[in-house]
């Protein structure tokens, strides 16, 4: 079943962290004061139904992923110049002091639905909570409170609209101009002219603090809508059935520029892979091709995937990978610890690590929870013979913790965010 499974286990912190709406007014008064503050109430409205269904703990279940997947869109959308707090119930605040369009405003709205959207499990059952989200744009001189009060209103008036999504508070329909539909065309044309950028996440050694590789990510700085980050990008991608060939695109441009690295030590590259390029047909014999055009050894090479990228079809997915292990191919099992109970692919895949999400090391200096949870993977990734990469760092004391419990690898933005292939060429060659 296509969908993020929720079990008991996960942890309810990314749900109680969140500041409530005296934390809000509180930001949009300070945000106020840069002249520039747009905010967005995002509202679960089937919430309730998912309590009468599930029970309350698994609303609370549901509840905690997508205030995860939110805290996850605004860091990689929006950055620090955003705020997120619960507004009660069901309900999200998102709030921004860039200065942003209305048009661009809008599109990242759209775009947090549909990543709220993507299916969840509960109980073995596939569910989808779209929400319906209220946007303004602040008035000069207007306080939080003044702002928080006008944005409910908004939100009180379109949940009284049924078939509606989107409101602004002036009571218009969505921004006039280009949706995020027709973004699709211009992927295209993106593709075609290489405008897609690719970036790399460098990846170090937690023992040593050395360069040990990268992660290739993808970004598209759009003339219209601005920048374009990896979930988004992809996403638009999946509307228009074009995840395999932009995948494609970003796999043959990072090898080409990895074999280009500098440096004694010979550097990493891991590939992120979607269920998309296993669908398309040889998948293995396809990147074997791209690998030997780029001239980057093989062996050099890791390959994430995901659980639900496995879904579709296990047993073609599996033989690919091993097919790929023949050439020294490795492969790495992501986004590790975020919610799927089958463990059937630490037993049958020819894997070589595990990445543990940032939601399992944002914690652990602070929670004895967290770090037992921690330290059990990584004592079970040591009995598979398996290396453990940890995402997502961003203290000198997750590092020092993550150095006492035996993980192998890290990246986050301790150490650097991801950074252009120039700049990863210049601290490669140290």
């Amino acid at each position: 079943m296509n969908g993020t499974t929720l079990l008991p286990g996960d942890d309810r912190d990314v749900l109680t962290g969140l500041p409530g709406l005296e934390g809000a007014a509180q930001w949009l008064d300070g945000a106020s004061e840069t002249g520039f503050v747009q905010a967005m109430m995002v509202s679960l409205q089937r919430l309730p139904a998912v309590n009468l269904a599930y029970g309350m703990a698994g609303g609370d279940l549901a509840l905690v992923e997508i205030a995860r997947r939110v805290r996850d869109f605004v860091a990689d959308e929006l950055g620090p110049q955003a705020f997120v707090a619960r507004a009660g119930g069901g309900a999200f605040l998102v709030a921004s002091h860039a200065a942003l369009s209305r048009e661009r405003w809008q599109w990242l709205a759209e775009a947090l639905g549909r990543a709220i959207a993507r299916p969840l499990v509960l109980d073995g059952e596939k569910l989808s909570l779209a929400p319906r989200t209220a946007l303004l744009r602040g008035r000069p001189g207007e306080s939080g409170a003044a702002l928080l009060d006008r944005l409910d209103q908004v939100s009180g008036d379109l949940q009284r609209r049924s078939g509606r999504r989107v409101l602004w508070a002036d009571g218009s329909h969505p921004a006039r101009g280009r949706s995020a539909a027709s973004l699709e065309g211009d992927l295209l044309g993106a593709l075609h002219r290489e405008e897609i950028a690719v970036l790399f996440q460098p990846q170090f050694s937690v023992a040593t603090g050395a360069l040990a590789g990268a992660e290739a990510l993808a970004r598209w700085e759009h003339p219209g809508f601005g920048r374009i980050c990896a979930e988004t990008l992809f996403a638009v991608a999946d509307r228009g059935d074009h995840v395999a060939q932009l995948s494609r695109h970003i796999g043959k441009r990072a090898l080409a520029m990895a074999a280009a690295w500098p440096g004694l030590v010979p550097l990493k590259l891991s590939l992120n892979v979607t269920a998309e390029d296993f669908a398309v047909g040889d998948f293995a014999a396809a990147l074997r091709s791209e690998i030997a055009a780029s001239g980057f050894a093989p062996e050099r090479l890791t390959i994430e995937i995901t659980e639900q990228t496995l879904i579709a079809d296990f047993e073609a997915c599996a033989a690919a990978l091993r097919e790929l292990e023949g050439i020294g191919v490795k492969v790495a099992l992501d986004d590790f610890g975020t919610g799927f109970s089958n463990f059937r692919a630490l037993k049958s895949l020819p894997l070589d690590a595990l990445k543990l999400d940032r939601s399992l090391v944002v914690d652990i200096e602070n929670d004895p929870r967290d770090r037992a949870i921690l330290s059990a993977m990584i004592a079970m990734a040591r009995a598979l013979g398996l290396k453990v990469i940890a995402e997502g760092v961003e203290s000198e004391g997750q590092l020092a913790i993550l150095r006492e419990e035996g993980c192998d690898l890290f990246q986050g933005f301790l150490r650097a965010g991801p950074v252009a292939a120039s700049e990863f060429a210049a601290l490669a060659a140290g």
